[in-house]
């Protein structure tokens, strides 16, 4: 291996600043789940407490996690980010995997899934705009396999609005640096405002952080069965297990911060920009989450918190506080936040796949770019991708009435994901270890502070984490491993005669 070089084609050009570059990592993370993973992990835990802890142990990761990443990211700043990491610490095919399952399903999947959100909030305001309205034609059912292909006016939204983000990033960097530092500014704006409002006009007696126990969650009328049924353990252990299932929504409420290392072929001074885009992208968002959660616990009562209708507790905030003015406020601002996460997920998720096909492992025409710089058939290929994704349905028919209800399947898939994508951030922490190794005297303009501290504490908690996730979830975690594992027959066909690219070191050469 070499010395960290940057990115040496000149297609690509580094036009992304600190602040657009702490934009991508903050607009990125901020979407939907701030708004409504709560109400399930009060659900699962049973306490105000044992809420914020929940958050914090989480936000502990998504911090930690940054600290070690920000080394590697600074000592190969190219574009793939993580999928070079990984390609160099642990070999090619480690490195394929990752970009296999990203483009399969994790980042086109949360594209569609965050999609959607945005049309559901627009249907609050445009109630013609709901899951149950076909305007083109009803769902046609796969025979009986429960699933079918649906187009309802939310799907169609969500279609319409990554056909316009793909389309308008293929215009080039600065258009799309401009949409997610404006929509960026707007939502980190709409969340302060929603902790201001809960906190210093919401606060009441009647609220949680009062009424309810802090540490004591069967004095709040929890059970281990009531909150898991057939959870197969009981006492200490039984309620660990479902504090870190609780952590799953606030976990990746706080992902997708790695998408900064992306776009890290575009970053001017990657060396400086990508480790204080990370901490301070991370810390804020990680300090806002724990602030809106207080929010919560001292406006509403528990009961409210875990029973929120759709689990939309800032919406229940806002309601409390404002009236239907502030639902009004909440779907607007869910909008916002969603639209500026789907562009910030669009615009870099395609930097993995352009990295992919310049080393051979995609289709060629991937790994190039167009008159305004920018890999715009890759952004074309996860753009349709992240479309076909969001059409298929589940159907569930209901016996009673034998009306037919409907899911969606991205949602299923990234359910089988979760588990994987938390082992891919395990392996890119743990490249700072293996590439300290492997090149010792490379150039590193950044160190993890602490190391190997970070590493180790990073590593314990994610690998107990992913544990507890196997173990209550076992065949949804099997599903999600296996979608990952089939991409190895997929890498041994594509790399057949070709150069073995974990030969060449990270400047390519």
């Amino acid at each position: 291996m070499s010395e960290a070089e940057p990115e040496p084609s000149p297609k690509l050009v580094r036009e992304l600043g600190p602040v657009d570059a702490t934009m991508i990592v903050m607009g990125s993370m901020i979407g939907s789940g701030i708004f409504i993973t709560s109400a399930e992990s009060a659900r699962l835990v049973g306490s105000p407490g044992w809420l914020l802890a929940a958050w914090a142990i989480a936000g502990l990761l998504t911090v930690t996690g940054a600290l070690c990443a920000s080394e590697v990211a600074a000592m190969m700043p190219r574009a793939g980010g993580q999928y070079v990491f990984l390609r160099e610490a642990y070999g090619p095919s480690v490195g394929f995997m990752f970009g296999w399952s990203m483009f399969l399903v994790v980042q086109t999947g949360t594209i569609a899934a965050v999609a959607v959100a945005f049309a559901k909030f627009l249907g609050v305001l445009v109630p013609a705009i709901s899951a149950g309205s076909y305007p083109l034609f009803d769902p046609i059912h796969l025979g009986t396999s429960g699933y079918a292909i649906s187009l309802s006016a939310q799907q169609m939204i969500a279609v319409l609005m990554i056909a316009l983000l793909t389309a308008v990033n293929t215009l080039g960097l600065r258009t799309g640096k401009l949409i997610q530092n404006t929509f960026t500014f707007t939502k980190t704006a709409a969340l302060m405002a929603l902790i201001v409002v809960g906190i210093f006009f919401g606060a009441n007696r009647g609220a949680a952080a009062w009424t309810s126990s802090w540490w004591n969650p069967t004095a709040n009328g929890w059970t281990l069965q009531g909150a898991q049924k057939d959870l197969g353990v009981a006492g200490a252990l039984g309620f660990a297990l479902l504090l870190g299932k609780a952590m799953v929504g606030p976990l990746f409420s706080q992902s997708a911060w790695n998408n900064v290392t992306f776009t890290g072929g575009e970053v001017r001074e990657p060396g400086r920009t990508l480790p204080r885009a990370l901490l301070v992208g991370c810390g804020t968002v990680v300090g806002l989450y724990l602030l809106a959660n207080v929010a919560y616990i001292v406006t509403l009562p528990l009961d409210q918190i875990r029973g929120a209708d759709q689990g939309r507790v800032g919406t229940a905030v806002m309601k409390a506080v404002l009236g239907p003015v502030g639902v009004t406020f909440m779907a607007v601002a869910i909008m916002v936040s969603t639209f500026g996460c789907v562009n910030g997920l669009v615009l870099s998720g395609a930097r993995v796949l352009y990295a992919m096909a310049k080393d051979g492992l995609f289709f060629r025409q991937i790994g190039t770019t167009n008159a305004h710089h920018v890999p715009a058939v890759a952004l074309v290929a996860q753009g349709v991708w992240s479309i076909l994704i969001a059409l298929p349905v589940t159907v569930k028919v209901d016996p009673l009435p034998g009306e037919a209800r409907y899911g969606n399947t991205y949602n299923q898939l990234l359910e089988f994901l979760i588990p994987v994508d938390l082992t891919f951030y395990m392996l890119m922490v743990g490249s700072v270890v293996m590439l300290r190794v492997k090149a010792p005297a490379a150039d590193r303009p950044y160190r993890t502070p602490g190391y190997p501290l970070p590493v180790v504490l990073y590593l314990a908690i994610a690998g107990l984490l992913v544990a507890d996730l196997v173990y209550l979830e076992p065949k949804t975690a099997g599903i999600g491993y296996a979608i990952a594992l089939a991409g190895i027959p997929v890498y041994w066909f594509r790399s057949m005669g070709k150069e073995r690219v974990a030969d060449r070191g990270w400047t390519g050469k």
